[in-house]
């Protein structure tokens, strides 16, 4: 007589918390981008019933603040042991990768109302970076403001370019240039065969000299301001 079988334990579920529908909540928006991440989207993601959520989040505008702020905790702070020019591009850089890696994340950075802790810690650490370097208070906010203007612009425009670099844009650059009348338009003409149709071309590579331009610019305005100081 065969021995009875046992019927398998169901797996345990992994318990909700505001922590786990927030890290769903950013995987679900890497996958499908943000304007599909609803509360339905995010209850099937974590095999729950969308009322479940609520018992951690008040809604879709809170799921919002909590993903922006788990993209700020992502980005690394100015480090301290660096003077500010330094630490401002480490951070630059290190948020360039990070919202490439969030590519929804751009617009929403700096439109929340209701800013979370990660958001907040990463504004004081890039003012205070600026404040110990010297700049006064009024360059520190110029500077912030360019510098991030500079670094979101850039992420958004290469979210949205179709084609960076490699075979696909130079078959593209090729077949712009055929139908171009290079007595026209001979800067445009020149761009695109001596740059972009060549084997390292890479749009990425603007970003550190502008980012280089920028704080160098900034450098010497701080310069210029301590000397005329008292």
């Amino acid at each position: 007589m065969p021995a009875p079988t046992s019927t398998p334990e169901p797996a345990a579920r992994i318990p909700l918390a505001r922590e786990r529908v927030i890290e769903t909540a950013v995987a679900v928006a890497d996958r499908v981008g943000v304007e599909k991440l609803t509360i339905r989207a995010l209850a099937d993601a974590l095999d729950v019933k969308p009322m479940s959520l609520y018992h951690h989040v008040a809604g879709k505008e809170a799921i919002l603040d909590g993903i922006v702020d788990r993209v700020f905790a992502e980005i690394d702070a100015p480090p301290l042991e660096m003077d500010w020019p330094a630490a401002m591009r480490h951070r630059c850089l290190a948020m360039r990768t990070v919202l490439a890696r969030h590519a929804w994340a751009t617009p929403l950075m700096e439109t929340r109302t209701s800013p979370g802790e990660a958001a907040l810690a990463h504004h004081e650490s890039v003012l205070a970076c600026l404040r110990r370097g010297g700049l006064s208070l009024q360059l520190t906010a110029h500077a912030y403001a360019v510098l991030d203007a500079f670094v979101y612009g850039f992420a958004l425009e290469e979210a949205n370019l179709p084609l960076q670099g490699g075979d696909e844009i130079a078959d593209r650059a090729e077949q712009m240039l055929a139908g171009m009348d290079e007595t026209r338009y001979p800067s445009l003409v020149e761009l695109t065969r001596e740059h972009v149709l060549q084997p390292d071309y890479d749009y990425g590579s603007s970003f550190e000299v502008g980012l280089d331009l920028l704080l160098d610019g900034l450098a010497s305005r701080a310069a210029a301001e301590s000397q005329r100081s008292p």
